[in-house]
């Protein structure tokens, strides 16, 4: 409003001019802002897209890092994984290079980390120089049949040599071709190997079990074979015998009878006896009871007992001893047992001449003997094997064959030692050897 009337006070070309300038100044100004948004916006359209542009790279460069990330969490607990299964597996990891011939263990949690491996690589020929003779060529010739395609897969079982001293280890390995080239020729090969020791001291105690049982098996139907007929042949002259003894009138012939009866009478005794105490020993119900006890008198009472015996074929029984003889502290019943298996096997064998009980002292070590004048024993029995069981050097002597396998088990459980020296046609010597204080 003040514009117009200041307008109107001027003169009227002064107003027209002025209104007229004004007018085009406005025009001018409007046109040039229309220009100016229209080339804001001409401008802003490609930014606009740019930003956009730049968003939607962000935005799947996240996406992608985080799938990255998820992937690299998921490989790790994988790893984690894998690690764990290798140590409760107590395995190792290796690689096989072919062109180089080396071999690469890239995880090992095998127990006893002092094989002879190298983690930085080691020729292949040298591994397999570890391995004792009874493996190596099996398990090298089981490695080239990998290579070479004849075989899909390598599985061995081996022993090989520990870096120190003498000692060796079992060990048991897998392998599979992890690349082969364009021929199908193998590039590289994969395995796994683990110790196996704990599995093959368990296989050989298996193995020992299962021999044992069949040892006691083929022992059992041995005992019963000569049990039987040891049994039945005298039973069957004291039952013959008998039957026959109130026939005879003529006293010359009774008492040959009577003798008969007596001396089978005596074999049976002796062979039921063999078997209580073998029956004993094997139970390991008896205790060992030690005491103190002169070596003479026991030898006396040994001889003692056999003195009717040695005078039934006319041999001589005499005793050895010293005049001061030591006092022992052991077991005198089995100490007893042992020699009157010696001196039984002694009259036994022996048809002329004599048997002689006897012992001897040196640097605190008491051997007591049993010497006869006997067939004596063949140099190829002359061995430890005679006093196993059911042992016969002569099979057409009565007897179990139990009383030395007696005699060894009775020694072992006082801590003393058996053995024997003979020649053949010449006689014998059995003894038993203890320490004494």
């Amino acid at each position: 409003m003040l514009f117009q009337i200041f307008c109107v006070t001027l003169p009227q070309s002064w107003g027209l001019n002025l209104m007229n300038g004004i007018g085009t100044i406005l025009l001018f100004s409007l046109s040039e802002l229309m220009r100016l948004d229209i080339l804001v916006w001409v401008a802003s359209v490609p930014l606009l897209i740019l930003t956009s542009i730049f968003f939607c790279v962000q935005y799947r460069q996240s996406r992608r890092l985080k799938s990255d990330l998820a992937q690299l969490a998921k490989v790790k607990r994988h790893t984690i994984e894998y690690d764990l299964v290798l140590k409760a597996m107590k395995l190792s990891v290796w690689r096989i290079d072919l062109p180089t011939h080396t071999i690469t263990y890239e995880s090992d949690y095998r127990e006893g980390l002092d094989l002879p491996v190298s983690k930085g690589g080691s020729d292949v020929g040298s591994f397999c120089e570890n391995l004792l003779p009874g493996s190596r060529e099996r398990v090298h010739q089981s490695m080239v049949d990998l290579f070479e395609g004849r075989s899909d897969e390598f599985h061995e079982q081996y022993e090989m040599r520990l870096p120190y001293g003498d000692q060796t280890c079992w060990a048991e390995s897998f392998a599979i071709v992890d690349k082969r080239d364009q021929n199908g020729k193998a590039l590289s090969v994969v395995g796994t190997s683990m110790r196996i020791d704990r599995q093959k001291a368990i296989e050989r105690a298996l193995t020992e079990a299962r021999n044992h049982a069949e040892e006691s098996d083929r022992l059992k139907s041995a005992f019963l074979a000569n049990i039987s007929h040891e049994v039945r042949t005298p039973l069957n002259s004291i039952v013959g015998f008998s039957e026959v003894l109130p026939m005879v009138r003529s006293e010359e012939e009774r008492d040959k009878l009577l003798k008969l009866i007596k001396q089978n009478n005596a074999h049976l005794l002796r062979l039921f006896d063999d078997m209580v105490n073998m029956s004993k020993l094997e139970a390991g119900n008896e205790t060992i009871q030690k005491e103190y006890f002169d070596l003479n008198t026991l030898l006396a009472d040994v001889a003692d007992r056999y003195n009717v015996h040695a005078a039934a074929k006319d041999l001589k029984l005499e005793v050895k001893t010293l005049a001061d003889g030591p006092t022992l502290y052991t077991d005198r019943n089995r100490l007893g047992e042992i020699l009157n298996q010696y001196v039984n096997n002694a009259i036994k064998f022996t048809e002329k001449g004599s048997v002689t009980i006897g012992y001897d002292v040196k640097d605190n070590t008491l051997r007591l003997w049993v010497r006869d004048t006997g067939i004596g024993i063949p140099a190829e029995h002359c061995d430890e094997h005679l006093f196993e069981r059911f042992v016969k050097v002569n099979d057409f002597v009565p007897g179990t064959g139990l009383g030395l396998s007696i005699c060894r088990s009775l020694a072992q459980s006082i801590d003393a030692r058996v053995g024997m020296e003979s020649k053949y046609g010449e006689g014998s010597q059995f003894w038993v050897e203890l320490a004494i204080d």
